[in-house]
């Protein structure tokens, strides 16, 4: 049985089951703790709540007001800490790349490759457009959209074929009541996944 979610619970039981990002706000909001940002970001505030009792403040991202200098952008321009994806930056490559726009895919490429420079961020590019040409591509889910990947781990298992979203949905009903992670696995005998021999 799904504990309430309190100032009481254990650091165990909170991570052990899975929480609405609506709860999260909501037990934030009832606590003085700041509900704004991620799932992600407002769940490590409550697991530091629960351990210390400190209220942490989010790290407020500073987005410089500075008027936007005109830059030659160019191939060798480099990925810089405060980069924005800004309509001169799309224009720039859609120059190079006629069909571009911001992906996570290429918004996290960015994000991540600090130094690397507008050449590197075309054969990013490239490569997940030749990725995406294989039948077998799927695209990333981010770790926050756990009932978005349980439902495709769903449908990937075979023994499942045929089966509709409802028992999908159902599935993902019945494992997300239950303590542990909520990850869909294949095999019957571990764990949290007892929930997912459909």
């Amino acid at each position: 049985m799904r504990p309430n979610l309190t100032k009481e619970l254990s650091i165990e039981s909170f991570n052990d089951f899975y929480w609405l990002k609506e709860e999260l706000q909501s037990f934030c909001r009832n606590n003085g703790i700041s509900a704004t940002g991620s799932k992600i970001e407002i769940s490590n505030r409550i697991e530091i709540f629960l351990q210390t009792g400190e209220i942490k403040k989010p790290v407020r991202k500073s987005i410089a007001k500075k008027k936007e200098q005109q830059v030659d952008l160019s191939l060798d321009t480099v990925i810089t800490e405060d980069h924005r994806c800004s309509q001169n930056v799309r224009a720039f490559f859609k120059t190079v790349i006629p069909k571009f726009h911001f992906s996570t895919y290429i918004q996290n490429y960015i994000k991540n490759n600090v130094g690397k420079t507008y050449r590197d961020v075309v054969d990013a590019w490239d490569e997940e457009e030749e990725r995406k040409r294989n039948p077998t591509y799927k695209k990333s889910i981010a770790p926050q959209f756990e009932y978005n990947q349980f439902i495709r781990d769903f449908f990937s298992d075979p023994k499942n074929q045929g089966k509709s979203r409802e028992e999908a949905i159902e599935a993902w009903n019945k494992i997300k009541k239950l303590p542990g992670n909520n990850k869909y696995t294949y095999s019957a005998n571990v764990g949290k996944s007892l929930r997912s021999s459909y």
